[in-house]
Order: structure tokens, then C-alpha cells, then sequence
């Protein structure tokens, strides 16, 4: 029988005249309509407060009517199986010498005391964690490893995880006992939920996130019926509260074996398109440790970054799809491996252990949400001499750039990609901003195919979430040659036209030496306007082409004119020089093209002085951009 009870409502009690003794009694009423079910007291029984006097049961719902005060029972006028109306009178109380005493409630439960029905979700919840199942534990991290719930423990802030579905179970009750797969299958290999991350630095409100991560320890972490409903659920969740999305993606893909559904191809599973979706609304973190493959690698594929330990082998299909593809028989680390992923451009970050990998996702999520408070940078003079005097010398721009941003806030995203463009996540003044800038150690800081989908592509990602960007261009042009042209540069450059003259985002542009043609061009958003600033350091110098070759294109007939090879290699440097005189950065700024020279020690002030400038970005609910490219 219930213990929560429904008192009577004291102004519905009544006291009748005085008795022998001189005490009066109390009448207790009906709290409601109903049924009289129980009677556990009887005429003369001494009674505490809250003890049972009777039980109404109404709409199956059973009501406990109990004593409002310590007493006698007088008497008892129904029994069960009486139907009583609101305000019925039930029995009366002669109260006892603790007369005025009122109870409102009964004794105080034990709060720490576990009933049957908690103890059951305890013990069942106890199941789920790594602690049931030191045996694989043990494998795990013997395979240098951690636990899905390790990673997760270890991203979120402590105690701030919400866990989805940890009761759920493989479908397959048709062909397994039910107590092997609560041991065997915990949380269908899928564990999901909702924490914060950097809620110290972020603030509680921008610090929620979504967090899934595939346990490879459950049937190795393939795509199940039930852990696809999960991802499902979360996914609507994550749409409707606009919260960044960490997924862990290791496992095995889809997974054949389930029974309790009928599914013959599993086909019109949401989760891959409610996923995609989400590309453009939020950031998207996925994090690859081990082998990843098939509906797995698909779903780290929308990520906006991939984070990927050494040892991870990627791959749309496993080695029992190639196999079964007349293929090929393969190791999984043959399939996609860390060397082939990074240098295609697959993985943006690269990380030697599980640690460091959620240690990655940490920080990029941090570029997210918002400003940061504290900060500190390098001594802002050591940029005068980042770029040599010597304008043919090598430099290292990575440096350049360690030394402009806030210290230690540079990461850099698809290193192994791309080499002539550098894609970085940074900051300054503690505000979050991604920078674009040429690589003078690769083709000269000529931009190639790999070069403009790698820039095209980190600049839908600021735009999508509100990032500024800062160009840092060093530039001789597009790359050229026919061998250039079989790579489809055509297309491929246009790419950074078009996106750069759609960005909502505010865009500054610094020509720190060469800035010629319409690489230099696509390194301002497609034109030197197009930046709310575009200013040279003093060893810029621009033109529509590259010096040297605007020289032997231009002025052909009088070199050729000139026999003697030592002579005309005379006139052809002389021309050079006048033509870098001409196109100096503060020759290029007296005519206006640019908006000024500056100081390189002043970069970091003219950028923030321009920003702040800007009004924040509206708030909004749904996305800017369609999606993210995901190349």
C-alpha cells in the first residue's frame, strides 16, 4: 500500500461538543470521492500522528487518510467498500494528552534508506560502468587505450555529464539471454549524453556540448538498432539547442547481428542525415582512436575537424568489406592509416594518445565559445624582423605567427595538407579568430589546388560560426604550368573567390611581402577593397604579376634587342629594381590601392582596433551557411 498520502484538509475537520474528560474530538473527513479500501483501526485504538485510519481509493489511485494529531479513535462510521463524497465523515479522534499538538505529516523518512525499486536501478546502473567488466577494461588499456566513459569523464567538467540511454541494451533479445546482454552489450556500445566543457573559462552557457562516443569494448562499437536510436534522439536534441557535437568514432560500422527489429537494409536509419544536418548550425568535433571504419568513418566525415591518434586506421570500408568486394585480403592497418590520412588532407590533428586527443577537442571547442579573459602575447617589435631584409630569403611564417597571436592560442588545422596554405584557429586580445596565411617555405607561398580547398574550406568554417579572419598574405600568385593545370585549378581556385565574396564575417587582410596577381587577390576576399582593412608591412611589394616575369613579358623586345648575355642581364635587373620601386608597399599606398603601411609591432593593434569596430554577430537559431564543405 502507498505511504504517500493526501491529509485531510484541516478546515474541513470539525470538533463536536465537549466530551467526558473534557476533550473534544476531531472529525475526519473524506479528502475526495471514492471507495473505502482499508480500515486498520478500530474504536479505542491509541493512534500517533500520521498513522492510517483509512484508505480511499479513487480513479485506482489509492488515498491514505491518517491521523492528524496523537489520540484515541472515538469512533469509526465507514468500512470497506463504502462509497464516501468529499467531506464524508470517516471517524473521529479524541486527542490525547499532547492536546494542540498538530502534525502536518508523518515521522521523517530515513533518507538514505533504498527501496526495492531504487535498489533494482542501482544495481542495474552499476552494470553499465567500466568497473562490471575488469576484463575488458583490461584488454582496453592493455591495446593502449581508454574506455568510452574515460574519454568522456576526462572532456567534460566533473560531475556536469547527463547520460542518454545508459540502460539500453543490443537488440538482440531473440537469440541471447536477456542477463548476457545486460553483462555483454551495456548501452548498446554507444554511450551519449550532454556535458560542459571549459565551463570555467566558456561560462556555464556556452559551455554545453554534446558528447557520443562508440565503445569499442561492446561488440566492436558497431552501429546497432538501439545505439542508432540513440544517436537519433541526441541528434534532434542537439538541433533544437543548438549545442556543439563531440563524437568519439571508433568501431566497426554497421552491425548484422540484431534480431528485435524487422530491418532488412537498415536503410532509412536517420542518424546519418539528421548528423549532416547539423553541419553549419554547430561545431562538429570527431575523434578517431584506433579503427574507424565504414558507418563510423562516415559519420567522422561531416565533421567539421577530425582529431585522430597515431595509431588510427580509417577507412569507408573495413577489411571484411574488401574482402567480401573480391578485393583483397588486408590487416586493418594497412586500411587508411595516420601517414595516408593526414597527407590527404582526411585528418586535421593528429595526436599521440587518447589524452591528448581529448585534450585537442577540448581546446578546439574553446575558439567557440567566445573570448577569453585572460591573455598574454610576445614582445610585438620582434615582428620587424620576422620577415628577412632579403627578399628572396625564406622564412618561417609558423613562427610569424606564434609571435602575432596571443601566446600559446595557434592551432593549426590540416598540417599535413596543403603545405603553401596555413589554416589556424588563434587568438588575440583573447578574441577567437581563424587565420589564413602563405607558406613561403613551399612553392614560394604559390597557392595550388590543395593550397585553395584547404583556405576555401576553413573560411565557410569561420564564416559558419562567426569567427573573423585575418589574411596574412606572401604570395607570388596562383601556381602555374601544365602539369599545375591537370589538377583542375580552374575550379579549384575559383572555390576561394567564391567564398571569400561571400563571407559575413569581418575580414582584415596584411601583406607581409608579396602580394602579386589574383593569388594575392583571393588572399583579400577576391579584391584589396573587400577587407574592412588591407595594409602592407614595409617589406611588401605588390603587383599584377610577379616582378621578374612582368619584367620578361613586358619589356621582351628590348631584352632581346641586346645581345650580349652579361649586358642584358644588367638591363634585366635594372628593370626588375625599377619595377620593385614601383611597386613597393608605400609607393602601392601613396596611389591608395592599399589602406596603409604599417609597422609590423602595430599588426596586432590594427587588427583589434578594426574588429572593435564591428558589431556583434546577430543572435540567431538557425544557420548562415547550408552546411560546411566537408572538403
Amino acid at each position: 500500500m502507498p505511504t504517500t498520502d493526501t491529509s485531510p484538509d484541516p478546515s474541513r475537520q470539525t470538533t463536536s461538543g465537549p466530551q467526558p474528560g473534557g476533550a473534544a474530538p476531531v472529525q475526519v473527513v473524506a479528502p475526495l470521492q471514492g471507495t473505502v479500501v482499508a480500515v486498520p483501526v478500530a474504536a479505542g485504538d491509541r493512534v500517533e500522528p500520521g498513522a492510517t485510519l483509512v484508505v480511499v481509493e479513487s480513479m485506482k489511485m489509492e488515498h491514505v487518510v491518517v491521523a492528524p494529531r496523537p489520540g484515541v479513535v472515538a469512533e469509526v462510521t465507514v468500512e470497506v467498500g463504502d462509497v464516501v463524497a468529499r467531506g464524508d465523515r470517516l471517524a473521529s479522534l479524541v486527542p490525547g494528552a499532547d492536546e494542540g499538538h498538530r502534525a502536518e505529516a508523518g515521522p521523517d523518512a530515513d533518507p538514505g534508506a533504498v527501496r526495492p525499486d531504487l535498489a533494482e536501478l542501482l544495481a542495474r546502473r552499476a552494470r553499465t560502468l567500466d568497473a562490471a567488466r575488469p576484463e575488458a577494461m583490461a584488454r582496453r588499456h592493455q591495446s593502449g587505450h581508454r574506455s568510452a566513459r574515460e574519454n568522456i569523464e576526462d572532456l567534460c567538467d566533473p560531475g556536469s555529464f547527463v547520460e542518454y540511454g545508459g540502460l539500453v541494451i543490443a537488440a538482440q533479445r531473440g537469440r541471447r539471454e536477456l542477463a548476457e546482454l545486460i553483462e555483454r552489450t551495456p548501452a548498446d556500445g554507444l554511450v551519449g549524453g550532454i556535458g560542459a566543457v571549459n565551463s570555467t573559462s566558456a561560462g556555464e552557457g556556452r559551455s554545453r556540448c554534446a558528447v557520443l562516443s562508440y565503445d569499442y569494448t561492446v561488440l566492436a562499437g558497431t552501429q546497432g538498432q538501439q545505439n542508432h536510436r540513440k544517436k537519433d534522439r541526441l541528434f534532434d536534441i542537439v538541433e533544437r539547442l543548438a549545442l556543439p557535437v563531440v563524437l568519439f568514432a571508433e568501431g566497426g560500422g554497421g552491425r548484422p547481428g540484431d534480431t528485435d527489429y524487422p530491418v532488412i537494409t537498415g536503410l532509412d536509419c536517420m542518424a546519418f542525415t539528421l548528423f549532416a544536418r547539423l553541419s553549419g548550425l554547430v561545431p562538429l568535433v570527431g575523434v578517431a582512436s584506433g579503427r574507424c571504419f565504414a558507418g563510423n568513418a562516415a559519420l567522422l566525415g561531416c565533421c567539421d575537424v577530425v582529431i585522430a591518434t597515431e595509431d588510427a586506421s580509417i577507412g569507408m570500408g573495413g577489411p571484411a568489406m574488401i574482402e567480401g568486394g573480391g578485393l583483397g585480403t588486408f590487416r586493418p592497418e594497412e586500411i587508411g592509416p595516420i601517414a595516408v590520412q593526414t597527407s590527404n588532407g582526411v585528418v586535421d590533428l593528429v595526436a599521440s594518445s587518447d589524452e591528448e586527443a581529448v585534450a585537442l577537442a577540448r581546446t578546439y571547442l574553446s575558439y567557440f565559445q567566445g573570448p577569453v579573459a585572460a591573455w598574454s602575447c610576445a614582445d610585438q617589435r620582434r615582428l620587424r624582423a620576422a620577415v628577412p631584409e632579403q627578399r628572396k630569403s625564406v622564412y618561417d611564417i609558423r613562427a610569424l605567427l606564434a609571435t602575432l597571436a596571443d601566446t600559446d592560442s595557434v592551432l593549426e588545422l590540416r598540417r599535413g595538407f596543403g603545405a603553401g596554405m596555413i589554416t589556424a584557429l588563434a587568438r588575440i586580445e583573447g578574441r577567437p579568430l581563424g587565420i589564413v596565411a602563405n607558406n613561403p617555405a613551399h612553392l614560394g607561398g604559390a597557392i595550388d589546388r590543395d593550397g585553395a580547398d584547404k583556405a576555401a574550406r576553413f573560411l565557410q568554417l569561420c564564416d559558419a560560426h562567426d569567427l573573423p579572419v585575418v589574411f596574412l598574405c606572401d604570395t607570388p600568385g596562383f601556381m602555374v604550368g601544365p602539369e599545375a593545370e591537370t589538377t583542375a585549378q580552374v575550379r579549384h581556385f575559383g572555390r576561394m573567390f567564391v567564398v571569400g565574396a561571400n563571407l559575413s564575417v569581418p575580414f582584415v587582410t596584411v601583406v607581409l611581402r608579396k602580394g602579386y596577381g589574383l593569388g594575392a587577390q583571393a588572399m583579400a576576399g577576391g579584391s584589396f577593397r573587400s577587407p574592412l582593412l588591407t595594409v602592407a608591412w614595409p617589406t611588401g611589394e605588390l603587383g599584377g604579376m610577379g616582378l621578374e616575369g612582368a619584367v620578361r613579358l613586358g619589356y621582351r623586345r628590348e631584352l632581346d634587342a641586346v645581345e650580349d648575355p652579361v649586358e642584358r642581364d644588367r638591363l634585366f635587373d635594372a628593370m626588375v629594381e625599377r619595377a620593385y620601386e614601383h611597386g613597393k608597399a608605400i609607393n602601392v599606398a601613396s596611389q591608395f590601392e592599399i589602406d596603409d603601411v604599417i609597422d609590423p609591432a602595430e599588426t596586432r593593434d590594427r587588427i583589434m582596433g578594426i574588429l572593435r569596430a564591428t558589431p556583434p554577430p546577430p543572435a540567431r537559431t538557425g544557420k548562415k551557411r547550408p552546411c560546411v564543405d566537408t572538403w
